[in-house]
């Protein structure tokens, strides 16, 4: 990645858009502020932080389980749209960063990822015209297709865009519904002079949310119809991909897409292992739920502040929606046994079974649910080390 568009975002000055930052930074750069030795404590709340320690750990168990299976990674940079975190994944041994719309692959651009996968279809003329000018610079873009009329925008591109087809899912969001319709699109894709077939792309995160055998038998499925797309693709590569693998479901990927690596890449785009979380993931991934993965921490809370005792054992806290993820599941109280919190508005939390301690003033450690949820409301986002409290570094988001 580019070390000097990454280092410059630590010569941003901090002022009144820097949400939690203190007041006594403004004025300075970030890098001034780091140097200074700033503590977890003298953030201004609301206010969310990384844990260094934390992000380190996944990073490396995800990398160790990935190399153990002889599977690629090349995680969903929507989840933080960082590219401070995005280094870090490619350092640990990413293949590339995968993004959703043209929109984050020129984030992805910006800050010098070398291979870029937009694991959607792209249908704006625009677009495909910028993305086919990128690829003919030498950047390494890869597109989905799932029907001709998407193929047939794609072949607008002006330089030599790379394409999966994409099969989906009954219900889902995008795909093509049958391993032969899906082939349809695989000989437009390929009778297109600019495009090359390189792959073949789904997402089983859409055939279920469950995670009993039924549902991990129905992805099992999905992803065995994956494989019989794959073996009946006359690709222009030597080498083609193979790629799904959301955050809940990547050890069912790896058993059954695994075995292909001997003739192909076969390439997860978790995500949110990175952060993991209190919540969704929690519950969600392979590990938690007694299957093959690694063991995630989360590397994400908040902390907000007592507003308001209006009635016994009821809390209001200053943050609300514009502030944290609210589409999985509430927050969670960290350090109060008992207390949950129930009701979230705009800028208040409602903290019920709040012990006495909690008082006016007083902080309180939150959990959060769903990373892809929690960046996207932070400009600038503190990473501290988990021992001392001593903020580390800074992270800047793009969304």
């Amino acid at each position: 990645m580019d070390e000097t568009r990454l280092q410059a975002l630590h010569d941003e000055v901090l002022d009144w858009r820097h949400k939690a930052i203190p007041h006594a930074a403004h004025g300075v750069t970030v890098a001034e502020w780091l140097a200074a030795g700033p503590v977890a404590d003298d953030l201004a709340t609301p206010a969310v932080l990384l844990g260094d320690r934390a992000l380190t750990r996944n990073l490396r168990a995800m990398a160790d389980w990935c190399a153990e299976r002889g599977v690629l990674l090349s995680p969903h940079g929507k989840a933080t749209m960082a590219p401070q975190l995005w280094k870090r994944q490619l350092d640990a041994g990413a293949v590339g960063i995968t993004v959703a719309n043209a929109f984050q692959a020129g984030v992805a651009r910006r800050f010098g990822v070398p291979r870029i996968m937009i694991a959607n279809q792209v249908t704006d003329p625009a677009a495909v015209a910028v993305l086919g000018a990128w690829a003919a610079e030498g950047t390494r873009i890869a597109v989905f297709a799932d029907s001709a009329a998407a193929a047939d925008l794609l072949a607008a591109a002006p330089g030599p865009l790379e394409v999966a087809v994409e099969l989906g899912a009954p219900g889902g969001r995008a795909g093509a519904r049958s391993v032969a319709a899906a082939l349809d699109v695989a000989e437009q894709v390929r009778a297109a002079p600019n495009l090359a077939l390189t792959g073949v792309a789904g997402y089983e995160g859409a055939v279920t949310a469950g995670t009993d055998a039924a549902a991990l038998a129905a992805v099992d499925d999905y992803l065995r119809d994956l494989v019989r797309l794959f073996t009946a693709v006359e690709f222009e590569t030597d080498r083609p991909c193979v790629t799904a693998g959301g955050s809940a479901y990547f050890d069912r990927v790896a058993a059954v897409l695994g075995p292909l690596a001997g003739e192909a890449e076969v390439v997860l785009r978790s995500g949110s292992y990175l952060v993991h979380d209190h919540g969704c993931y929690a519950r969600w991934t392979p590990a938690a739920r007694g299957g093959d993965g690694p063991e995630l921490v989360p590397a994400l809370e908040a902390r907000a502040r007592v507003l308001s005792r209006p009635e016994p054992g009821l809390a209001i806290l200053d943050a609300g929606r514009r502030d944290l993820p609210f589409d999985q599941d509430l927050p969670v109280p960290l350090e109060l046994e008992g207390a949950q919190c129930p009701q979230i508005s705009d800028q208040h939390l409602f903290l019920t079974g709040a012990p006495e301690h909690a008082s006016v003033g007083a902080v309180v450690r939150l959990g959060l649910s769903h990373p892809c949820t929690s960046f996207d409301k932070w400009r600038l986002i503190p990473v501290a080390d988990e021992e001392t409290g001593r903020i580390v570094d800074a992270i800047r988001t793009f969304f």
